[in-house]
């Protein structure tokens, strides 16, 4: 098998005293007609080999468990509008600096959560730290995706929310297929494991460390999904 790796991207990655290969699968546009188990039947079975571990984006699984929130459907007020001025406006997607998402926010967590996050938030720059907003509303509304057309048209009039049980989705690939999977939340920024299949006996933080340069990119290469296999002589 020849190993892909998108532009930017290494092959290998070495973690603790071994060496991983992953390689990029290339898949269709999925959206929420697509079935997960579809998916990972056409693009993986036929590719994998026990002992290799296959990491997902957790937007396709979003997708196909029909986890979107249309732009009509939020309605945006005076507090979103107020507070979004203030807050950052990252490249790696849509932020609470845009009004949609801090509205998604204050309907996710309530508005006293969100005012004492963009106040501990405004408060801890000074001192140079960042990220403490997300880490107060948590990780449904820091797991909002979509609501830009930089890169796809489609994303732009809805938001992917986290997936609904990715460990049980995990587990549902592993029994079909006998694929042992992770789903997870991965930008150039950082990476978190949403769900595992309970055969992965590695720690997450061990699973983080080999995405840790998000393998699987974040633009038009239509690479969700990251087949990763330990190297041997």
């Amino acid at each position: 098998m020849e190993f892909f790796a998108n532009p930017g991207k290494n092959i290998e990655i070495k973690v603790g005293n071994d060496i991983f290969l992953r390689h990029a699968i290339k898949t269709k546009f999925i959206n929420t007609t697509d079935n997960y188990l579809n998916i990972i039947n056409e693009y993986v079975s036929n590719i994998y080999q026990d002992g290799d571990i296959i990491s997902i984006s957790e937007k396709i699984i979003s997708l196909c468990q029909n986890q979107i929130i249309k732009r009509e459907d939020i309605k945006i007020g005076f507090w979103a509008k107020f507070l979004s001025f203030f807050a950052s406006h990252p490249s790696t997607g849509v932020g609470v600096g845009e009004s949609i998402k801090m509205q998604f926010a204050i309907d996710t967590v309530g508005l006293f959560k969100v005012l004492f996050a963009s106040f501990a938030s405004g408060f801890t720059k000074l001192f140079g730290i960042k990220g403490v907003f997300y880490k107060i509303v948590g990780q449904d509304v820091s797991g909002l995706d979509g609501f830009y057309d930089h890169i796809w048209s489609e994303y732009k009039d809805i938001g992917i929310m986290l997936p609904k049980n990715p460990t049980f989705v995990c587990n549902d690939i592993k029994n079909k297929f006998g694929i042992s999977c992770m789903i997870v939340d991965c930008n150039d920024l950082g990476q978190e494991i949403l769900g595992k299949s309970d055969d992965i006996i590695f720690s997450d933080n061990f699973l983080k460390q080999l995405i840790i340069d998000n393998p699987a990119g974040q633009g038009n290469q239509k690479t969700p999904i990251i087949l990763i296999r330990k190297k041997t002589c």
